[in-house]
């Protein structure tokens, strides 16, 4: 079963996540609601199982939240995974949103890195901080063992270019995620 529920708890968030990469309902709440779109978009479009339940000091502002989020949500991944044998590895893939592109490639290496080429040209969506966005994705990146490439060459509209960067990152894991037909590890190692 492909499935991790994980909860972190600090005197900033109280966060649960609950992740199967083989499919289920998705249930998102964590206060912010386009916070709650891109995560339902994630789960959604990656056909994933996800429920987002997250308290946090909003009151502040949305950045302990996110980020704590991608944190969560990366360890439930990672958990979900196991050894990692028997997956694809790689993913990567393109989603064009109205008037913005965005692009992802991914590894399931174990080796976290981001790297992020997107400016925001709105510096808020709602109660969402554009630049929470890498926030984020650094965060699941590096909690998850993710090598991850996120691109928005153009766009004039935050809200589509946001959007177009959690889409292709959801295409992109759940191609990497699909179990290829041997069962081993994707490596010349033997392990990833």
């Amino acid at each position: 079963m492909r499935q991790s529920t994980v909860t972190r708890e600090t005197k900033e968030t109280k966060i649960t996540v609950t992740l199967d990469l083989d499919g289920g309902e998705v249930s998102v709440n964590t206060g912010i609601g386009f916070f709650d779109h891109m995560l339902t978009a994630f789960g959604v479009h990656g056909g994933f199982g996800l429920s987002v339940q997250a308290e946090g000091d909003l009151e502040v502002d949305c950045h302990h939240t996110i980020e704590d989020t991608g944190i969560v949500l990366g360890k439930a991944l990672c958990e979900a995974l196991g050894d990692k044998a028997g997956i694809n590895r790689f993913g990567s893939f393109y989603v064009p949103m109205d008037e913005a592109l965005g692009f992802c490639a991914l590894d399931i290496s174990g080796r976290p890195y981001l790297v992020f080429d997107a400016a925001f040209p709105q510096e808020c969506i709602g109660g969402y901080d554009s630049c929470m966005t890498e926030e984020f994705m650094r965060a699941f990146a590096f909690n998850s063992g993710l090598t991850l490439h996120l691109q928005c060459p153009y766009g004039k509209n935050s809200h589509h270019m946001t959007e177009a960067l959690y889409k292709a990152l959801a295409h992109a894991l759940a191609q990497a995620v699909t179990r290829n037909c041997d069962g081993r590890a994707l490596s010349t190692k033997g392990v990833l």
